[in-house]
């Protein structure tokens, strides 16, 4: 997959895609749908298949000092497009410049003469340019006008709710990580760099590798079974974990992370890039009087998340 971040100077080998637009955050089966309807329109014009999306989120852009929502960070969300076996993927940055462009002038400049696009698919709910004055229907004529075709999916829908990224995060927020895991095709997963904690893991018998949040939407505050994929380094792998989620408040008050103990595991992976997929949410994060009190729960945390994760294996 080549990623694209320009959309006014580009080769003329990477114009002429058939392209998904939107802002993909968490990659889930409503996303999928509309990828793969941008496959089928790629094949039948010979064209590479694509996906356009925008960086930072336009909800980013406009209010930076929101509470965190995003689902996952650029790079996680890289990752999964790529599995999805995309020829491109069209990172445009969204600036003062793509916000500032009506309805019009995006198709215009941007899928047409810009990128050169083929054919573009979006969801039923799609909007676009300045203060989002343009809609699904709105494309379809700028497309004929243009040159371009345009495709507007269906949303989907299971169970009466409609497959969104605001659905997994109230989800999330639940700890209802099975629901989450539906609406995505996915276990929810948060990727990022291990970096230096406090070490009191450690300290515990329980070390544990730590991955920031930040701007992220947080899943609910407590412990989980994790899978853990070991991304890059010479430990690149697969591991079962147990992982908590939270601001640590048997040792005070500290900005919310999470931290993964991997089973049968001891190398040193500080810096190293890892993936953890939330499995089974167990408890809510607690406070504890004492640490005799925090290394007994630990262990029956990990024999339970031991036990969940054994059990997924043999399904």
């Amino acid at each position: 997959m080549k990623i694209i971040r320009d959309y006014q100077f580009i080769d003329d080998a990477d114009k002429g895609a058939a392209v998904a637009i939107g802002n993909f955050d968490g990659v889930h089966l409503g996303h999928k749908v509309v990828i793969d309807i941008a496959r089928v329109e790629a094949e039948k014009l010979g064209a590479p298949v694509g996906v356009l999306t925008f960086e930072p989120h336009p909800r980013e852009y406009f209010s930076p000092d929101a509470p965190a929502f995003r689902l996952m960070n650029a790079d996680a969300k890289a990752s999964q497009l790529a599995q999805a076996e995309i020829d491109n993927l069209y990172q445009l940055p969204f600036n003062s410049v793509l916000s500032s462009l009506s309805a019009r002038e995006f198709a215009r400049d941007v899928i047409a003469e810009g990128l050169g696009l083929k054919h573009v698919v979006v969801g039923a709910d799609f909007c676009f340019g300045k203060d989002r004055s343009g809609n699904a229907a709105d494309l379809v004529a700028f497309g004929k006008q243009f040159g371009f075709g345009v495709t507007i999916a269906e949303l989907k829908v299971d169970k009466g709710e409609v497959f969104s990224s605001s659905a997994i995060r109230r989800a999330l927020t639940d700890g209802r990580v099975s629901d989450a895991a539906d609406m995505l095709g996915h276990w929810y997963r948060i990727e990022s760099e291990v970096i230096h904690g406090e070490q009191r893991g450690r300290e515990l018998g329980y070390p544990t590798a730590n991955i920031s949040i930040d701007g992220l939407h947080p899943a609910k505050f407590g412990v989980y079974a994790t899978v853990v994929d070991i991304m890059t380094g010479p430990n690149a792998g697969r591991y079962h974990g147990a992982a908590s989620i939270g601001e640590r408040p048997t040792f005070g008050v500290y900005k919310p992370n999470l931290e993964v103990f991997i089973f049968d595991f001891s190398a040193d992976i500080y810096g190293e890039t890892i993936s953890v997929a939330l499995v089974d949410y167990q408890r809510p994060e607690l406070k504890f009087d004492d640490l005799d009190g925090l290394i007994i729960q630990m262990k029956a945390d990990c024999d339970q998340a031991r036990a969940t994760l054994d059990a997924l294996d043999q399904d």
